[in-house]
């Protein structure tokens, strides 16, 4: 009974190992799964390599260990067999279950070996496993720095909040800075030219509006902190450009002109921040007097009233309820801009400009739609009296362009224009009416034009500002009562030149009247007797090719030797001939001298040529020459060229000389008293000075 018991033992021991092997073998797998997944595959080829290595060691030793236990197992089979014989039934233990017993020779229990309490070999995976390191206990230590105020780099209000941090009170430290603005910007960026040009509006404003300059910067700068960095940029500007680049100023406005300006106005540093705020609100209102607003319309400027009226066209158009309130208030600024003076509006006349001379309710008629009745546009009266086309022509004659611009007008407004003589065949009754102006856009024109000559007039070299008293930039030789002797540019083409200037702004000589051209006649005879004294034939010439452009006109007297002065009407004859177009309307060569000789006389020039064309004439004698319809002035040389290539070939001069073409300038010029010792001799305007 006692050897049943063993087996069963025994049995049980087994299933108990096989256990233990089965779930270490699971937990192996486990381990094995968790290595694959997160170890890298050089660390599992290693691993390979190692459980290999290991293996065979285990085969090695399994081998031996299999020997090892057939030998241990047969010896003990013998010696329980002989024991058995003698070995009693042992009483089951009640609580550990039947224990084994084997007597010896007293009353001592049997043990089992301690090999047969371990597991077996076979069923153990040798695997390294990793060394838990055991975690150091953290000890926490508190510092200052934990329980402090945290500020971040791109926090507004560093500077206060570092303040509060420090224990100092934020609004002590406000009242106590001086008042300033941080701006994002230096003087002299890129935007300076802007700040620049934004403060000289203001300026221009107020003095336009009569308004004051602080309200008006209010308006501009949106308060005036940032209209007094202006100002002070501005003058560090111009103290950079005073000093040059040796001086080092500052970058940025340090509020210095807003503390006088608060300083002035007797209000004084405050002890609360709400209180500075409404401290600029305080000055504004001293410094404007601001009384209770009245119902009164501030006077706008042109720009203004064409937004208002934009406004109110976009309203009757949408149908809005505000359409009637805009158009009362744009009728009320549009009477109170009518009866706005202003120091720049000039006023024509019909003596200004022709095109506002009279009436023209015979030779126009308004268009009767809607677009014609807003813009004031009118068409050709069709039914035109003699009278009226009498008058149409007196107004519109002399006209730069003439019919060519009135045609090219018409072209332009037809849409539908082709360029092919049969378009022109079917539709000549269209392309032969005129393109009636509007008013507004006579008006414009005559503006216009005005303008462009008052800036020609104030910067012409040869004029006698009077408004200014102001002599002309070129020297004066000899002066009559109104005509004036001058001398030339430099260089000059022949030495001891002239030029005969009148003293009124005349776009050519045919405009000068009998007195102006009797007195330019004097001064040629004089200019003819000095130049025969020298020994020298002597030439005289105009270059009137360009009247759009209104320069003064001038006559150049120019001094030849007696051997080109033969031969130089050949010469013009040639060149005429060779320039401007092939084929003209007008003759090429108008012979003055030859009509002087046949019984005009010294009224030959003046009736042979007329004012409204561009051109050009050369006088070989006192009373006539030879003359030139320029047609095309774009392909007419510029300024004087033309006559100075003909002389400078007839004199051999260089091209330097001949294309260059000076201006005269002030300070005086040292040609003059040498001119003015010849010239006294043969001066006939010491007649008028001498009596």
């Amino acid at each position: 009974m006692a050897l049943e018991d063993f087996e069963r033992s025994l049995v049980e021991e087994g299933k108990i190992k096989k256990h233990r092997s089965q779930r270490s073998e699971a937990e192996y797998n486990t381990r094995h799964r968790h290595r694959k997944h997160h170890h890298h595959d050089e660390d599992k080829e290693r691993h390979r390599s190692y459980k290999r290595r290991k293996l065979s060691e285990h085969d090695k030793e399994r081998g031996y260990r299999r020997s090892s236990r057939r030998e241990r197992s047969n010896s003990r089979t013998a010696t329980v067999e002989a024991d058995s014989r003698t070995i009693e039934p042992a009483t089951p233990n009640p609580i550990n279950g039947p224990e084994p017993s084997m007597p010896s020779n007293g009353d001592v229990s049997v043990k089992r070996d301690a090999w047969m309490e371990q597991p077996s070999a076979l069923d153990i995976d040798y695997t390294q496993k990793r060394v838990k390191e055991t975690p150091k206990p953290t000890t926490s230590r508190t510092s200052k720095a934990d329980f402090e105020l945290k500020i971040h780099d791109n926090e507004l209000n560093k500077h206060h909040l570092q303040h509060l941090a420090e224990g100092k009170d934020v609004l002590d430290e406000v009242c106590d800075e001086p008042i300033r603005d941080e701006v994002n910007y230096t003087f002299g960026d890129a935007g300076a030219q802007w700040r620049m040009t934004k403060l000289k509006g203001v300026y221009r404003r107020a003095e336009e509006e009569g308004r004051p300059i602080d309200v008006v910067a209010k308006e501009q700068f949106g308060d005036l902190r940032s209209f007094d960095d202006a100002r002070e940029e501005h003058v560090e500007l111009e103290r950079r450009d005073t000093y040059g680049e040796g001086y080092v100023g500052k970058e940025k406005p340090s509020g210095e002109l807003f503390e006088e300006r608060m300083l002035d106005g007797g209000i004084r540093r405050r002890h609360s921040v709400q209180d500075r705020v409404s401290s600029e609100q305080e000055y504004v209102a001293r410094s404007t007097d601001v009384e209770p607003p009245m119902e009164t319309t501030i006077p706008m400027d042109q720009t203004a009233l064409n937004r208002l009226k934009a406004q109110m066209l976009k309203a009757k158009a949408r149908g809005r309820s505000d359409a009637a309130g805009l158009e009362a208030e744009y009728t009320t600024a549009m009477a109170s801009f009518a009866n706005q003076r202003r120091a720049d509006v000039v006023v024509l006349g019909a003596m200004d400009n022709r095109m506002l001379a009279g009436g023209r309710k015979g030779e126009v008629k308004s268009v009767q739609n809607k677009r014609g009745r807003d813009r004031g546009l009118a068409e050709e009266n069709e039914d035109m009296t003699i009278e009226d086309m009498v008058r149409e022509e007196r107004r519109t004659r002399g006209q730069a362009g003439g019919d060519g611009r009135r045609f090219a007008e018409r072209i332009a407004k037809d849409s539908k224009f082709d360029n092919d003589l049969d378009y022109m065949d079917e539709n000549a009754t269209k392309l032969a009416k005129r393109v009636q102006k509007s008013e507004i856009n006579l008006k414009n024109t005559a503006i216009s034009d005005f303008q462009k000559m008052n800036r020609i007039l104030d910067t012409c070299p040869l004029c006698h500002h009077e408004d200014t008293n102001t002599p002309p930039v070129a020297p004066i030789v000899s002066l009559a009562t109104r005509v004036y002797l001058t001398l030339p540019t430099e260089p000059e083409i022949s030495d001891g030149g002239a030029c005969i200037i009148p003293v009124q702004h005349r776009i050519n000589l045919l405009e000068c009247d009998d007195d102006e051209w009797e007195e330019i006649r004097n001064f040629m005879k004089s200019l003819t007797r000095m130049y025969h004294d020298q020994g020298r034939d002597v030439i005289f010439y105009e270059n009137a090719a360009a009247p759009y452009r209104k320069k003064h006109a001038g006559m150049e007297a120019v001094p030849l030797p007696y051997s080109r002065g033969d031969i130089a009407p050949a010469f013009f004859k040639e060149a005429i001939m060779t320039a401007d177009e092939e084929w003209s309307q007008h003759k090429k060569i108008i012979d003055t001298l030859n009509k002087a000789k046949n019984g005009l006389g010294k009224l030959s020039f003046r009736q042979a040529l007329v004012k409204e064309m561009p051109y050009f004439h050369v006088w070989f004698e006192i009373d006539g020459g030879l003359g030139h319809v320029v047609e095309d002035s774009n392909r007419w040389p510029k300024g004087d060229l033309f006559a100075r290539e003909i002389i400078g070939g007839m004199l051999d001069k260089g091209p330097d000389i001949i294309r260059r073409q000076g201006k005269w300038n002030k300070g005086g010029d040292p040609r003059v008293d040498r001119f003015r010792k010849i010239w006294r001799k043969f001066d006939w305007t010491r007649i008028l000075t001498d009596g």
